[in-house]
């Protein structure tokens, strides 16, 4: 037997799917990563899941619609943590950081060999670099998420800003690229 907060929802879903496609489409329409549907559904999940816990609903839509803002922000604050590597002003700082002594480092050839580089790491100095560099994630902030010391967290960025550094020059003296 279904509870009535139940039938409320399946009513307010059925009902206002669309319109809260679109209001969810309108909040996150700065990047494609992230999809409407997907943050509906979730919602809808948790919403049912709990439906039968939580006290009776009376305002069904405001209900929804501050869930579905909750979770919005939710996703913004999580899409930071991704493993794309697409941010040109970031790779050009990380360039800048790897190849202090070269004067011309803005080329898009740099940034090309970069990308490559750092696609090539292991996971874990790949993830360090990403969170670090391009994220803008603190040690604590990603030892508090990952339960990794500060310590090994430093370490293994130390590490990997090191391996990046020389597959960086492997891949210009393969290619004799000219940074200009």
């Amino acid at each position: 037997m279904e509870s009535e907060n139940t039938k409320k929802l399946k009513e307010f879903f059925g009902r206002e799917y669309t319109s809260l496609k679109m209001y969810v489409s309108t909040k996150i329409s700065d990047t494609a990563n992230r999809d409407a549907e997907d943050i509906i559904q979730d919602v809808a999940l948790k919403l049912f899941s709990g439906a039968d816990r939580s006290a009776p609903i009376n305002n069904v839509a405001g209900f929804v619609y501050k869930s579905i803002r909750n979770k919005i922000i939710d996703v913004m604050r999580t899409t930071k943590k991704s493993n794309s590597v697409d941010i040109d002003k970031d790779l050009l700082n990380l360039v800048e950081v790897l190849n202090q002594s070269e004067s011309s480092y803005t080329s898009d050839q740099m940034i090309v060999v970069l990308k490559k580089c750092i696609e090539q790491l292991k996971p874990a100095y790949k993830d360090i670099i990403i969170a670090v560099d391009f994220e803008g994630y603190s040690y604590r902030e990603i030892s508090a998420e990952t339960g990794i010391s500060i310590g090994t967290l430093m370490s293994r960025r130390h590490r990997a800003i090191g391996i990046l550094y020389k597959k960086i020059e492997i891949e210009i003296n393969k290619h004799k690229i000219i940074i200009s």
